[in-house]
């Protein structure tokens, strides 16, 4: 019959955020929402300027929703940072 978490999600089971995404996309997620933040942009505001609900800003910053290329794209545009900062590592030397 499966669990509780299962049977209400239609027999999918639900997972905890850490064991979904690799280390490297938690980071992703901490510098994206830190861009926002140092935009001085709101999830109201960031979604508002998408055409999206602030639900989807949020559920993209807790990895409920994974952010694709074109999403990518447009919140690094609207945060004035280059994609590059956002994706690579800060300990990685020469971005490579």
């Amino acid at each position: 019959a499966g669990s509780l978490t299962e049977r209400a999600n239609h027999g999918s089971a639900v997972w905890p955020m850490t064991s979904v995404h690799s280390a490297r996309y938690q980071q992703f997620l901490q510098r994206l929402r830190a861009a926002r933040v140092e935009s001085g942009l709101t999830q109201v505001e960031v979604a508002r300027r998408l055409r999206k609900p602030q639900s989807f800003v949020s559920k993209c910053e807790s990895g409920e929703r994974r952010v694709d290329a074109i999403e990518f794209a447009d919140l690094a545009k609207l945060y004035g940072k280059p994609m590059e900062t956002l994706v690579e590592g800060a300990g990685r030397a020469g971005g490579r």
